[in-house]
Parts: C-alpha cells; sequence; structure tokens
C-alpha cells in the first residue's frame, strides 16, 4: 500500500512500512523513512508507483481545466477528491484523484485551502478580479521578455531610454523597464551597463555623465524659477577707494576685489571688498530658497550651473565701473615691517575700476616684473601699469603672510604641482556636447596674483571668524586639528585653529555669489557691523540653531558631489584630449601603489593619474614613459604600460616633488545599481 501525503505545502508520495490510527511510517523512493501523521495522509493507493504516481499527477493536473472545474465545485467546503469525481467520473483512479489535489492547490485563486485537502471555491466577483491580476501579470511579463529580446538585439526600447538613468542608480526593482534589463542582462552573460550601451541607450560618453549628475541632483532641471533680482542698496556710503578684482576670464560671479591707500605714508591700508548679496537677500526669502538647495555653484570645462539665477549675481557681482555694495574689511599696516596697526570692517559701495583677469597678465606680471623695477614695461596694458605700485606693495606682503603662516604650520607650503585650466575651444550653444575641441593649460600654483588673491581672502576669512567668536555670534566654521596623516579638515560651528592654514579660526565668508556657507556667514558679519555688541540677539542664526547643524551637514554633502563631479569631467576631457591629439604616450613619474597591484603614475603635463602595469618594482618618484591602452569614456579608465625607465634607478627615491595626499586618483568603476545574479534565476538586487 502506498500514500500520498503533505509535507511543509509540499505533496511526497512513499510505500507505507506500517501504520496505526494516528499516523504511518512511510518510505520514500530515497530511502528515506518519515512518520505521518494520519490527518497528513490524504490518499492511499495500490497503483501505480509512488513516482509515477506524482508523474502522472503532475500531467492530468495541467490538464484540468479550472473554470469548469470551478463551476463543478460545490458551494461549500469540499475534499479534492469529492470534485475529481464529480470532474472526471466516480470511479476516477489514484492519478485523477492526485492531479486534482495539485491543481487545487496551485491556483488559489479560483480554490482557497480550507484544511488538509479540503477546498472552498473563491466568490465570483474575488475569482474576476484575481484573474484581470493575473491577467495584467502575463501582459507585463511578456512586455518585460519583449523588451529583454530587443535589448538583447541591440536596440533599446523607448520606455527604457526614458529611464535609463533610474534603473542604473536608484532602480525600482519591480519596474517592468528595470526587470527587461536584468533578465536581458542574465540572458546575454553581459553587465547591465555593457548591454545598455552596445543598445545604443547611451547618446554619448558626455551625455551619460552630464544626464547622470542632472538625474541625481537636479532632478528638475538647471533652470531658475521666475524671482525678481532685488535691488542693489543705493543707501550706503560710498568707499573713498577704487577697487579691484583679479578673476579669471570666464568668472562672472565676481565676489572680491582689493584697494590700497597710503602707499609712502609709512601705514598702508589694504582694503579687501566682498560682494553683498546678503544685503538683499534674507533667511527664508524666495531667494534664500533658491540657494540653500542649491548650495553652490557646480563648475565644469565650458560651463557652470550657479547657485543663484543669473539676474541676481549680475545685480551684485562687483563689475567693474560701478558702485557696488560690499562688505569691506580695512586691514591697516606698518608700511616698513607690515606690522598689523589695526582692522575695520564696514557695510559700503565700492567703486570698482577694472576687472583684471589673471589668466590674461599671469605672464605679465611676473616675480621679476613685481620685484624688479628695471624690466622692459613694453606691451604692458596702461591699467596694470598704473596698479604696478600696489600689486608689488600687495605680492611683498602676501608673501610676508604666507611666511607667518608657514611658521605656525610647522612646515611650507607645497606649490610644486601646477593647476590646469579647461578651455572648450568651439562651443556652440551654452551647453557643451562633448563634440568640442579642448585645450588644457598649465598654470602654476603660486603666481603673483593668485599668491596676493589667496592671502587677502585667508586675512579676511580668519578676521570674521575672529569677529564672530568675539560677539558670541555663530558662524560656520572650516578646522584642521593637525598636519597628522589623516587629519580632515571638517567644517562645523566652533572657532578651532586650522592647521593646515595656520590661523587660529577660520570661516568661508569670500564667496558669496557661489558658495551657501558664504552666504549665511555673510548674514551673521553684516550682524556684528550693525548692531556691534548686541549682534547675537539680531544675528539671523543664534547660538545652538539647529538649522545651523542642517545647512553644515547639507552643504558638506552637496559640496563634496559637486567636486567629484568637477574632477570627474575634467578627467573626461583629459581622456578626450588624448584622443583629440592621438597621444599614445606619455612621461610621468610613479607616485604610490593604486590598492589593487597596480602602481598609479601622474603624468608631467596632463591633470591625469593611471595604474601602470610593469611598475611594481619601481620606488615612488622613479621617471617612467607609460604606453596607453584604450580609453573607456564611460568609467573614466584608462590603463597604462610600462614603456621605459627615464632616469637612473641609482637616483630614484622618495622625491619631496611628488606630493600625492591628494592625488587624482583613477576614477572607481561607476556603482551602477543593477546587480544581476547568474546564480539565482529571476532575483535582482542592489549593490
Amino acid at each position: 500500500m502506498h500514500a500520498l501525503f503533505e509535507d511543509a505545502g509540499k505533496f511526497h508520495a512513499g510505500r507505507i512500512l506500517s501504520e496505526t490510527d494516528a499516523s504511518a511510517q512511510i518510505e520514500l523512493d530515497s530511502g528515506k523513512r518519515v512518520k505521518v501523521k494520519a490527518a497528513a495522509q490524504l490518499l492511499k493507493f495500490e497503483q501505480p508507483a509512488p513516482a509515477a504516481l506524482l508523474a502522472r499527477a503532475q500531467e492530468v493536473a495541467a490538464a484540468i481545466e479550472l473554470p469548469l472545474a470551478w463551476e463543478f465545485a460545490p458551494e461549500g467546503e469540499f475534499g479534492f477528491d469529492e470534485l475529481a469525481r464529480d470532474y472526471f467520473s466516480a470511479a476516477a483512479p489514484a492519478p485523477e484523484l492526485a492531479g486534482m489535489l495539485l491543481a487545487l492547490h496551485e491556483a488559489p485563486h479560483y480554490f482557497r485551502r480550507a484544511g488538509k485537502g479540503r477546498f472552498k471555491k473563491a466568490p465570483a466577483e474575488i475569482l474576476q478580479q484575481a484573474l484581470a491580476a493575473i491577467a495584467r501579470k502575463e501582459q507585463v511579463q511578456a512586455q518585460i521578455d519583449d523588451w529583454a529580446a530587443q535589448l538583447a538585439g541591440g536596440s533599446c526600447p523607448a520606455p527604457i531610454r526614458e529611464q535609463l538613468y533610474k534603473i542604473l542608480f536608484k532602480p525600482d526593482r519591480n519596474a517592468p523597464e528595470y526587470k527587461a534589463v536584468v533578465q536581458a542582462s542574465r540572458n546575454a552573460h553581459k553587465a547591465p551597463l555593457a548591454l545598455l550601451q552596445e543598445a545604443g541607450a547611451i547618446a554619448s560618453a558626455y551625455d551619460f555623465h552630464w544626464q547622470r549628475f542632472l538625474f541625481e541632483w537636479f532632478p528638475g532641471g538647471t533652470g531658475f524659477a521666475p524671482v525678481s533680482a532685488p535691488e542693489p542698496a543705493q543707501d550706503l556710503p560710498l568707499a573713498p577707494v577704487v577697487a579691484y578684482s583679479i578673476d579669471d576670464s570666464e568668472t562672472t560671479e565676481i565676489d572680491d576685489a582689493l584697494s590700497v591707500q597710503g602707499l609712502g605714508t609709512g601705514r598702508v591700508t589694504v582694503g579687501i571688498h566682498i560682494a553683498a548679496p546678503g544685503l538683499a537677500i534674507a533667511p527664508g526669502d524666495a531667494l534664500d530658497a533658491i540657494a540653500r538647495q542649491r548650495l553652490s555653484t557646480v563648475y565644469l570645462p565650458g560651463h557652470k550651473i550657479t547657485m543663484l539665477p543669473p539676474e541676481v549675481v549680475h545685480s551684485y557681482t562687483l563689475d567693474a565701473e560701478r558702485a557696488n555694495p560690499a562688505l569691506s574689511l580695512y586691514v591697516s599696516y606698518d608700511e616698513a615691517t607690515l606690522a598689523v596697526l589695526g582692522s575695520e570692517t564696514r557695510l559700503e559701495r565700492v567703486q570698482v575700476a577694472i576687472n583684471f583677469r589673471h589668466d590674461q597678465l599671469d605672464h605679465i606680471v611676473t616675480e621679476d616684473w613685481i620685484t624688479n623695477p628695471s624690466i622692459s614695461m613694453e606691451n604692458t596694458p596702461q591699467p596694470l601699469l598704473d596698479k604696478r605700485e600696489e600689486l608689488t606693495f600687495l605680492y611683498k606682503l602676501a608673501r610676508h603672510l604666507k611666511v607667518g603662516r608657514e611658521e605656525v604650520r610647522g612646515k611650507p607650503e607645497n606649490f610644486s604641482r601646477p593647476d590646469y585650466t579647461f578651455r572648450l575651444l568651439d562651443v556652440q550653444g551654452q551647453e557643451p556636447d562633448g563634440s568640442e575641441t579642448v585645450s588644457i593649460a598649465v598654470r602654476q600654483r603660486g603666481a603673483p596674483l593668485d599668491l596676493i588673491v589667496a592671502e587677502a581672502a585667508i586675512v579676511a576669512n580668519s578676521t570674521w571668524g575672529r569677529l564672530l567668536a568675539d560677539h558670541g555670534v555663530p558662524g560656520i566654521y572650516r578646522s584642521q586639528a593637525s598636519l597628522a596623516p589623516g587629519v580632515k579638515v571638517r567644517m562645523g560651528l566652533r572657532a578651532l585653529p586650522h592647521a593646515g592654514i595656520g590661523v587660529p579660526c577660520y570661516v568661508w565668508a569670500t564667496s558669496p555669489l557661489r558658495r551657501y556657507v558664504d552666504l549665511v556667514n555673510q548674514w551673521q558679519i553684516i550682524a556684528c557691523v550693525r548692531h556691534g555688541t548686541t549682534a547675537a540677539l539680531a544675528a539671523p542664526f543664534k547660538p545652538k540653531d539647529a538649522s545651523l547643524f542642517a545647512i553644515v551637514s547639507g552643504f558638506d554633502t552637496t559640496y563634496a558631489a559637486y567636486n567629484a563631479y568637477q574632477s570627474s569631467m575634467e578627467r573626461w576631457w583629459t581622456l578626450r584630449y588624448l584622443k583629440q591629439h592621438g597621444i599614445t604616450e606619455l612621461d610621468g613619474a610613479v607616485i604610490r601603489e593604486g590598492g589593487n597591484g597596480d602602481f598609479l603614475v601622474r603624468a608631467d603635463h596632463l591633470p591625469l593619474v593611471l595604474p601602470v602595469l610593469g611598475a611594481q618594482t619601481l620606488s615612488r618618484g622613479a621617471r617612467v614613459r607609460v604606453r596607453l591602452g584604450a580609453v573607456d569614456e564611460i568609467s573614466l579608465e584608462v590603463l597604462g604600460t610600462l614603456a621605459a625607465r627615464l632616469d637612473d634607478p641609482q637616483d630614484a627615491s622618495d622625491d619631496a616633488l611628488i606630493d600625492d595626499e591628494d592625488a587624482d586618483t583613477p576614477q572607481a568603476t561607476l556603482a551602477i545599481a543593477v546587480d544581476v545574479q547568474e546564480d539565482a534565476p529571476g532575483q535582482a538586487g542592489a549593490t
């Protein structure tokens, strides 16, 4: 005698070895013996053998017409064998009885379980809803199959193209578009990104990176809602100085300008004038909401996304030939010793005479031009000649300030590595599309104009940091506990030392048109200027204000993401530069191990760091020639192979000029959020 029984929702059949009224000992075909309670024994039979019964029962179950069986079923509770005899015949054999059991068990939309082997047919209304849902599911699955087939065939369906970045980076795992990509990727044994590339889902590598960034940070687009730009304040006193700014030619958000008074008198006053949008934008108003949402201007080669609407920037940028509202810091120095004699902060209008552009003047304003009176002035623009004496003093002061900070730091600042400027030569519209020709120029760090502007900003930011602390007004500070390895710069609300710069405290307050924390700090500084000792009561943000902590947290995350995107696009344009100029080899220096067995090499004349095979045995600082492999503009990867050693191995050492603390490490592989599990068909998750 054999028995069919249920165990943990599954059906088994075997030979009965012994039984009592309560249970039976049953041997399965595998030889395993199990004890089965009488209530779980659903069918006893002599023929066929257990394995043959289950096989035949599956065939019978597949052939049963469930709608007809539902019609045959009684209204109340019934057993599977009762319905089988009504559906087949009164003498239905064991395979037909077992087949009906399997069919009823696998059709919960038609029949609800009422106990072991017992069922009750679903109400007509519920059945129709269930059947409609099943039909929709089958339709969706058919659509998924069709899309997956199209992807495998090398074409991308429009719905998947429209949701490309959501599928790759923030997928809805229940969406049919996502499931189609997973299914096609699994069937083709290809990574999702590679599959989509081959299917033409990505218009271009440049567009991929741009749209990915917009999807993450600007899902509503980069435009601004209509807003009225506040009129610049005209009731401020006019400063008795004529200032000038020093910026790049592409700079439209001119935040800072300089002035010098008293040369030759023994007491020289340097004015550091900062654009003052904080006089018109108020915390909580519409413009503040825009700035707080964006938090910073986004820069990338040939394009930028401004923090504030263009009309607001135009109203408050320190443009030449007009008097601009400004927050001014005046610091007086002894002309001979450069000792600080006093400082004062004012709210005023400042006349800006000219906007100097350092990329047009760096080749003229060299250290020799500033310090050597006998150097030829031929071809020097007259406005620059008029300011030569002032620039000479400012450069002397900047070097003095730098030396003083380096004494506090305990070591000199390293300006050995150059900066690089990217220019797109044939931009057709407001936004590049990646087809432009890129020019990469070298600009040495610490150039005279650079140093003048940098030291002036440090003076203003450190002085205003102390001003806020002295008045008990909270500000957003940047601090670094020490220069020890791994100690990073942090943002917070306490006036702590910044070891990297060498100042007792430091805020960001000199770029309020392009950084939100600078705008916040400007509001606080304005309160100190206007209210003096009662500033803490009048300032927009009070001590321990929770919103300040939220601003710090949000800015840190957003600013880091913007900078990462800028770095990735600069790397993209560098890789494009290699292609456009047919560069297959380049020279560089080994800087350090990349962490995966490869060693990293920094190129000599391009902002490029790449892993190089064959450099594992070389010491840090070794000079090498690298043969470039294929460039992947999506992952931003290029792999080099050691072509030649350029220096004497005995001369190689830890070159102090190879500063790799902030090395431009190669871009990591994109973190695609589509996970295709080959060993678990039908399942997909996120990495």
